[in-house]
């Protein structure tokens, strides 16, 4: 059991520091008699004081969550007035153990003996409770902090899988439509190709949580489903060049993070051609970072600090959300005219190596 799991469990940790505390009161006591040079039988006094008050303060606990949530004078007057009463009771006990144990029985000539120097009982007894309720606070605090952070990361997850599932229905509806278009000029067996296609890449991303992490190897091969499927709009009209590292093809992506970067280019840019429309995909790492790139020679667009200066699409927007939802500030997503013509989007996001089963 670590740290954090025995501060949870509230019982056993009270129970924990509860003796842990009155172990070192004891032994405190137990250095102060070898200064003062008491005799052995001090040490027999010295444990039956701690257990006495670690039996006194065990009430505490339980009156003081009675009283947890009533106004502040309330706790304050009830604080005080326990501690003065419980601090007065251990040290009518300390000197009743002191005088029957060490003074063999000794009797002091009045009553009030009894209750002599029991100040400093009741400080003692002062300093538990604010222990109590300091550590009590710290308990709530770090229960709501636990609280505000799994709400804070359901939040994150709803949001990632909202980007995610927002691209299905785009690339459905424009897939489909291709369908539709195949079977109306009787192209079926070009239809029933692409549908077969659209049914392997619908199911890879039905099977793959859009929160989870995946390599870049099996991001390509979701992505080989994709272009097959787009192969058959556009044939001849389309060429996909790779270059891609061995060491960024172990790399950790978000899942899908590359198709909605090649519906872009097939929508802008290759669709708008009637020949020689190439795509280049490109990955590697350098300097501890993953680079990606993506470009086509279409028309390109027309560009503003890095971004498009007028955006239409859900694509590049959606992919740049999912970025910063997932790497915050820690990542780069900029868009860069090619010579001749063309647009080449690059995205710089930390290297995570996928770790092999």
């Amino acid at each position: 059991m670590n740290w954090q799991q025995l501060v949870d469990n509230r019982q056993r940790f009270f129970w924990v520091l509860q003796i842990a505390g009155w172990i070192g009161y004891a032994l405190v006591n137990y250095i102060g008699s070898k200064v003062f040079e008491m005799r052995n039988i001090y040490v027999f006094v010295i444990l039956l004081n701690a257990y006495a008050g670690c039996l006194m303060t065990v009430p505490l606990r339980y009156l003081y969550r009675r009283v947890w949530n009533a106004s502040p004078w309330v706790l304050v007057l009830v604080v005080f007035g326990v501690s003065y009463l419980t601090g007065t009771l251990w040290s009518v006990v300390k000197k009743f153990n002191f005088w029957e144990i060490y003074r063999h029985g000794y009797r002091p000539d009045e009553w009030f003996y009894y209750f002599e120097q029991g100040l400093d009982s009741v400080y003692i007894i002062l300093c538990w409770s604010g222990l109590y309720f300091g550590i009590k606070y710290y308990q709530l605090l770090q229960g709501e902090r636990q609280k505000a952070l799994k709400a804070n990361t359901m939040a994150h997850e709803a949001k990632l899988k909202m980007l995610r599932y927002q691209l299905n229905p785009h690339f459905l509806f424009n897939t489909l439509n291709a369908i539709s278009t195949l079977i109306l000029v009787e192209e079926n067996k070009d239809a029933n190709k692409m549908l077969s296609r659209l049914s392997d890449f619908l199911r890879y991303t039905l099977n793959t949580d859009p929160i989870r992490k995946v390599p870049l190897e099996q991001e390509l091969h979701a992505l080989s489903l994709y272009l097959d499927i787009e192969r058959v709009r556009f044939d001849d009209r389309l060429t996909v060049d790779m270059q891609i590292s061995d060491e960024a093809r172990q790399a950790l992506v978000p899942s899908l993070i590359l198709q909605p970067l090649i519906e872009n280019s097939l929508k802008y840019a290759i669709a708008q051609m009637t020949q020689g429309g190439e795509i280049k995909i490109n990955a590697q790492v350098f300097a501890k970072e993953l680079l990606l790139e993506v470009s086509d020679n279409g028309p390109g667009a027309e560009l503003k600090n890095g971004q498009l200066a007028h955006a239409s699409g859900v694509g590049l927007a959606n992919t740049k959300d999912r970025l910063k939802t997932l790497y915050e500030n820690n990542y780069s997503f900029v868009l860069s005219g090619n010579t001749p013509t063309g647009l080449t989007v690059n995205i710089r996001i930390p290297f995570e190596k996928a770790v092999t089963e």
